[in-house]
C-alpha cells in the first residue's frame, strides 16, 4: 500500500496553485496559437489549404512525439538533451537492419525503437545510479549517440531502402483515389497521414497514463517533492529512469518516422530537435522546476512551434531569421515560467 498511495503532504500544498498556473499557461498558449493562425491566414490565402494543413500536421508530429517524452522527464525535474541525436541513431539503426541485415521493415523499425529505449535507459542510470546532473548526463549521451550514428554510417546517408520502408512516413488513413475518364488516378482526399494518427494515439495514451494511473501520480509526486515522495514509499529512481526510457523510446519512434518519410536515413537528422521538444512542453505549461505539466498543453505548444515555422516559411522569412524568432520565443516562455514559479 505504501508504494501506491501518495500522502496528502506530498501534493496537497501545491495542488490548487499548480492547477491554476497550468490552466493560465495553457490558455495563454492557446491564445498565442489562435493569434498565430489569424495572422498567418491573413498574410497568406494558402495557409488554410488542405495541403498546408497536412504539412503542418506532419511538422508537428515530430515536435509532439518528442515533446511528450520531454514532458514526462521535465515533470520529474529532469531534462533530456539527447533526443535529437537518439532520433538519428535509432533511424540509421533501423535503416541498416533493413538494408544490410535483411530484416523485415517492422522488425528493423522495432530494433530502432529499442535502440532509443536503450539510450533512455542509459540516461536514467546515469542520472539515478551515478548521480550525474541530468543536463550533463544527457549532454554526454547526445554526443555519444550522434557520434555512433556518424560512425556506423561513415557519415553517409543510408539510401535504397525500398517503398515498404517509406509506408509509415508517407502512407495515409482513409486516403481516397478515383480513376478519371482519362484513366489516370486522382486523389480526392489525401487522407490522414499515419504519423499524425500515431501521434494522436500516443498523446491520448500518454495523457491517460499521466493522469489516471499510479505511475502518473508518482511522476508528479517526484517532481513536486522528491524527498517526500521517497519517504512515502515511492521508488524514485525507478520512476525517474522510466521517464527517460519513455523519452528515449519516443525519440526512437520519431527517428523511424522521419527516416521513413525521407526513405533515407540521415545520420545528421534531428539537430536541435531537443530544443523544440523542450520548448513545446514549456510553452504548454510544463514547469522546468518540475511537478507541473500536461500532455494537452504540450500538444498546444507543439502546434505553436509548428505553425510558427510554417507561417514564417510561407512568408519567405529566411532560416536564419527563423532561428532568431524561435530562440526569442523559447527565452520568453522560460522567463514567464520563472516569473510564474516565483509568484
Amino acid at each position: 500500500m505504501r508504494a501506491t498511495l501518495i500522502p496528502s503532504f506530498v501534493t496537497t500544498g501545491r495542488r490548487l496553485s499548480d492547477r491554476q498556473k497550468d490552466i493560465i499557461q495553457k490558455f495563454a498558449a492557446l491564445g498565442s496559437l489562435l493569434v498565430l493562425i489569424v495572422v498567418f491566414a491573413l498574410a497568406s490565402p494558402a495557409f488554410f489549404s488542405v495541403n498546408n494543413g497536412m504539412t503542418i500536421a506532419l511538422q508537428v508530429t515530430s515536435i509532439g512525439l518528442l515533446g511528450i517524452g520531454a514532458t514526462y522527464v521535465i515533470i520529474t525535474g529532469g531534462i533530456d538533451l539527447s533526443v535529437g541525436s537518439v532520433l538519428a541513431l535509432s533511424g540509421v539503426v533501423a535503416a541498416l537492419c533493413v538494408k544490410e541485415l535483411g530484416f523485415a521493415v517492422p522488425l528493423g523499425m522495432g530494433v530502432g525503437i529499442l535502440t532509443g529505449a536503450l539510450c533512455g535507459l542509459v540516461n536514467g542510470i546515469l542520472v539515478t545510479r551515478m548521480r550525474l546532473p541530468p543536463f550533463i548526463a544527457t549532454l554526454g549521451t547526445m554526443l555519444v549517440a550522434r557520434g555512433l550514428a556518424l560512425q556506423i554510417t561513415g557519415a553517409r546517408a543510408v539510401s535504397g531502402l525500398g517503398d515498404a520502408f517509406g509506408e509509415l512516413g508517407n502512407g495515409a488513413l482513409f486516403r481516397m483515389v478515383t480513376i478519371g475518364d482519362d484513366g489516370f488516378p486522382t486523389v480526392t482526399f489525401p487522407g490522414i497521414p499515419y504519423p499524425v494518427v500515431l501521434m494522436t494515439v500516443i498523446a491520448l495514451a500518454a495523457a491517460f497514463v499521466l493522469t489516471r494511473t499510479v505511475f502518473g501520480r508518482h511522476v508528479y509526486a517526484v517532481g513536486s517533492n522528491t524527498e517526500a515522495a521517497r519517504l512515502s514509499g515511492v521508488d524514485v529512481s525507478r520512476i525517474v529512469t522510466l521517464t527517460y526510457v519513455i523519452s528515449g523510446t519516443l525519440a526512437g519512434l520519431t527517428g523511424c518516422v522521419l527516416m521513413s518519410r525521407l526513405v533515407t536515413a540521415q545520420p545528421n537528422e534531428g539537430v536541435m530537435y531537443e530544443l523544440d521538444a523542450i520548448a513545446s512542453a514549456v510553452i504548454g505549461g510544463t514547469s522546468l522546476v518540475g511537478g507541473v505539466g500536461t500532455i494537452s498543453g504540450t500538444a498546444i505548444g507543439a502546434f505553436v512551434i509548428g505553425i510558427l515555422r510554417n507561417g514564417l516559411n510561407m512568408n519567405g522569412v529566411s532560416a536564419f531569421t527563423q532561428q532568431i524568432i524561435i530562440g526569442l520565443v523559447i527565452l520568453l516562455t522560460v522567463w514567464i515560467d520563472q516569473l510564474r514559479n516565483r509568484r
